[in-house]
C-alpha cells in the first residue's frame, strides 16, 4: 500500500514538473510566471517527499494540501484563466484539471494514512 502511495505521488509531481518545463520551453513564459510556477513545483516536490520520512504527518499534509490546491485551482480557473478569445475555460476542462491537480495527492495521502494506521495496530508494532 505504501509503495503504491509513493508511486502515485511521485508520478503526480513528476508529471506536473514535466508539463511545466515543457510548457516553458515550447511556449516561453515571462519571468514572473516561471517564478510562480517554480514555487508551485517546489511545493509539489516537498509534498511528494515528506511522507517518505514521516508517513502520518505527510499523509495528513497531502490530504490538506490537495484539498487546498483543488479549491484554489477551481476558483482561479473560473475567475482568471481565459482562452485566447477571452472566454472562460469550459466547465469540463476546469473539472478535469482540478481532479488532475488534487486527486492523486489526495488518494496518496489517504493511502499513507491507512498504511500508518494498519502498521501501528498490528500486534508487535512499536
Amino acid at each position: 500500500m505504501v509503495y503504491g502511495a509513493r508511486a502515485l505521488v511521485l508520478l503526480w509531481a513528476g508529471f506536473w514538473i514535466f508539463f511545466f518545463v515543457g510548457s516553458v520551453i515550447v511556449e516561453g513564459a515571462p519571468g514572473r510566471v516561471i517564478a510562480v510556477g517554480s514555487a508551485v513545483l517546489l511545493l509539489f516536490v516537498i509534498l511528494a517527499l515528506v511522507p517518505w520520512r514521516w508517513e502520518a504527518p505527510g499523509g495528513r499534509l497531502l490530504v490538506v494540501m490537495s484539498l487546498l490546491i483543488g479549491v484554489a485551482y477551481a476558483i482561479a480557473s473560473a475567475s482568471f484563466f481565459r482562452r485566447n478569445d477571452g472566454s472562460r475555460l469550459p466547465l469540463a476542462v476546469r473539472a478535469i484539471t482540478t481532479v488532475a491537480f488534487a486527486g492523486p495527492p489526495l488518494m496518496a495521502g489517504v493511502l499513507f494514512l491507512l498504511h500508518h494506521r494498519i502498521a501501528s495496530t498490528r500486534p508487535g508494532a512499536r
